[in-house]
């Protein structure tokens, strides 16, 4: 994670990166103007329960699972292959993120490890811990290469001590690094991608920019498409200026097309559509 010097609040001196400033303003006014739309204030609870759908059918599409929203509608088991596993984790993720907003700001590591064991749905030893030295991780679609345990334990402990300590970077930036370093480090044997970017959401609606959680970036990542999702993540990894502006305007693009599809839900809402 580049903390751009020495500053002591690294993120905020994110937030000071060429182009950022642009698409932290870019996305709080695509979040307002859902939050302002007349369906929102009647019935908010249906666009939130509809973006997570959404939000949960585009982080499975991410990892490899590219269903139809309505194949995740109507599905209820989703036992029957790693696909359906995929997608299964995904929802279950999106469900369980907002019983753990309160956890979050004061112990990090303990909400990534409670989103891995739900993720996995597994009793094993290598579930809800952060990896081991040697322990295989299975992420095929993130190729980069992978940081030590050790080093992944210490850039873990660093991002949660930021995360404890607040301070006055956006909520854009914290959610984009927070996501990018998760992938970066795959600290889990298993479902990293699903876990970061359910992490991003969680900083997102946390933060208090999107509470109602009724903007997915999921949505928007997947949207964007997965090439264009792994080229801004080495962006991200490489550490440069540019590479870390480039991934948190990714990441602003991509709830801002979480927000745009809100809207189009709110106005067949609206329209008695759906």
């Amino acid at each position: 994670m580049s903390t751009a010097g020495a500053s002591a609040d690294p993120l905020a001196a994110l937030g000071a990166l060429p182009g950022v400033a642009d698409s932290v303003e870019s996305v709080r006014k695509a979040v307002d103007r859902v939050y302002g739309h007349r369906v929102m204030r009647r019935r908010s609870n249906a666009i939130t329960s509809e973006a997570a759908l959404r939000g949960a059918r585009g982080s499975a599409a991410l990892s490899g699972a590219d269903w139809a929203l309505e194949e995740v509608r109507r599905r209820t088991d989703f036992s029957g292959d790693d696909e359906a596993r995929t997608v299964g984790a995904a929802l279950r993720l999106t469900a369980e993120a907002g019983q753990l907003l309160s956890i979050w700001r004061q112990s990090p590591l303990r909400v990534l490890a409670r989103l891995h064991l739900v993720a996995a749905a597994d009793k094993a030893d290598q579930v809800g811990r952060p990896r081991k030295e040697g322990e295989p991780v299975d992420e095929p679609l993130v190729g980069l290469p992978l940081p030590s345990a050790t080093e992944t334990h210490g850039r873990l402990d660093g991002l949660a001590g930021l995360i404890i300590a607040g301070g006055s970077a956006p909520a854009l930036v914290t959610a984009a690094v927070v996501h990018g370093e998760l992938l970066a480090l795959r600290p889990f044997t298993s479902h990293n991608g699903l876990i970061a970017r359910t992490a991003e959401r969680i900083v997102l609606v946390g933060s208090g920019l999107d509470p109602k959680s009724v903007c997915a970036a999921e949505v928007g990542h997947a949207e964007l498409g997965r090439d264009a999702y792994l080229e801004a993540l080495g962006g991200y990894v490489s550490g440069t200026p540019e590479g870390v502006a480039a991934w948190i305007a990714h990441c602003g693009r991509a709830v801002e097309l979480g927000a745009r599809e809100s809207m189009a839900v709110c106005e067949a809402l609206q329209r008695g559509a759906a």
